[in-house]
């Protein structure tokens, strides 16, 4: 792989793996349009890079989690760090199961049917009228530390769906359903970002072994870095006071494009 190609494929996935906007789909479209060979393992390699931003931006958030789960569990001391903390466990391990066998699934019926650039024009449009009419309708009754665990556990879950189709967004499964049980937009960002965090570890550490370390590989992941941690800042901001709907009709423009580009191949 070409340099200039990791630094945009980095670029595309710090912004489309924090933005709701599915990641997968535009990993799969871009070299797809312009024919490049991207290996498999590349695509995890590029999470890496949104995994460190996501870390270091939370991370004074995720040493009180983990410190209050700890004091949670050792000196019996309730907090709200500890309660998300264990939320948060007790929805990975799940999440993390259902997802592998989703994926294989998922695998399966495109190599057999060929049919991946459909289901992933589908998956955008279906979840982005979704986000649109969910994030319309619903009011922003819970805040990130109000939440139960039934919320907490429903929004996790919904991560393995991501899994099945390709094109659906993690942080877009999770946002969307995170707002249909009326959780506010900030806080339904944060702690989708929270919830990706042990899993896309896990993805790492399986595919780590399949790793190129070469300088494309380096300048790939850091740039999915970089941009990763502006992203997370502006759209933190940027749900203070806006909503979903941007993203929800870019969703379903790219869609319909990909749509058309398939039909015309």
């Amino acid at each position: 792989m070409e340099i200039y190609q990791a630094i945009i494929l980095g670029v595309v996935q710090g912004v489309t793996e924090l933005l709701p906007i599915s990641s997968s789909a535009h990993l799969n479209l871009i070299p797809w349009i312009f024919g490049w060979e991207m290996p498999e393992s590349f695509d995890v390699a590029l999470h890496l890079g949104t995994l460190l931003a996501i870390t270091i931006f939370f991370f004074k958030d995720w040493l009180g989690l983990i410190k209050g789960g700890y004091e949670q569990v050792v000196k019996k001391k309730k907090s709200t760090e500890g309660k998300i903390f264990w939320y948060i466990v007790a929805v990975t391990i799940p999440t993390g199961i259902v997802s592998l066998i989703l994926d294989k699934f998922s695998e399966f019926i495109c190599d057999k049917f060929g049919i991946e650039m459909i289901l992933i024009a589908v998956a955008l449009i279906v979840l982005g009228i979704l986000l649109y009419v969910v994030d319309k309708k619903s009011p922003s009754e819970t805040k990130y530390e109000d939440m139960t665990f039934k919320q907490s556990f429903l929004i996790g879950i919904s991560q393995a769906i991501a899994a099945a189709f390709p094109g659906t967004s993690r942080s877009g499964i999770t946002m969307t359903v995170a707002r249909a049980l009326k959780v506010d937009r900030e806080s339904a960002a944060k702690y989708s970002f929270l919830l990706s965090t042990p899993i896309i570890l896990a993805a790492v550490l399986v595919s780590i072994t399949d790793f190129e370390f070469t300088l494309a590989f380096f300048m790939g992941v850091l740039f999915s870095f970089l941009v990763g941690l502006f992203v997370i800042k502006f759209l933190l901001n940027y749900l203070k006071k806006g909503s979903f709907k941007i993203f929800a009709i870019y969703r379903v423009v790219l869609g319909i494009i990909v749509i058309a580009m398939t039909l015309i191949r």
